[in-house]
C-alpha cells in the first residue's frame, strides 16, 4: 500500500512517516499544494495512494482544500467510492473548534495532535489497514 503524509512541521511530519512506514510506502511532503500534486501523479501513474493523512491547517494549500481537489482528481479518474484513498486529517485543534471551520467533511477519520502511537494504531487498525 502507498501512503501520502501532508504536514508543514517537520518534526509531525518524520514523526507520521516512521508511523506509517510500518504500513506501507510512505510519501511525505510539507504543504498542501505538493500533496495533491502527489496524489493526482499517483492517479495518472495508476498507482493510487491507499491512505493519506492530511494536516489541516499548512501552508499553500489548507488541509480540506487538498482534500477537495484530491477527491475531485479521484472522480476524474473514475475511482469508484470503494478504491479511493481513505483519509485521516490531523490537527492541534481540538473537535470543537474543528466543527467550527470545518468545510469539508469527506474524510474517514480525525485526530488530534499530539499523536499518540497506541491511538494511531488502534484508528489503522479502525480503517482496515494492518502493519506489513
Amino acid at each position: 500500500m502507498r501512503v501520502l503524509v501532508a504536514d508543514d512541521d517537520f518534526v509531525n511530519r518524520r514523526f507520521m512517516e516512521k508511523l506509517f512506514s510500518e504500513y506501507g510506502d510512505v510519501t511525505a511532503v510539507d504543504n498542501g499544494m505538493t500533496a495533491v500534486d502527489e496524489a493526482v501523479k499517483a492517479l495518472e501513474e495508476k498507482e493510487p495512494f491507499g491512505l493519506i493523512c492530511l494536516d489541516i491547517m499548512m501552508t499553500k494549500l489548507d488541509g480540506y482544500k487538498a482534500l477537495e481537489a484530491i477527491r475531485e482528481a479521484e472522480s476524474k479518474y473514475k475511482s469508484a467510492q470503494k478504491e479511493r484513498a481513505k483519509v485521516i486529517m490531523v490537527s492541534a485543534l481540538d473537535e470543537v473548534a474543528l466543527d467550527s471551520i470545518q468545510v469539508c467533511n469527506d474524510y474517514d477519520a480525525y485526530i488530534c495532535k499530539p499523536i499518540s502511537v497506541d491511538k494511531f494504531g488502534k484508528l489503522l487498525g479502525k480503517l482496515g489497514f494492518s502493519k506489513k
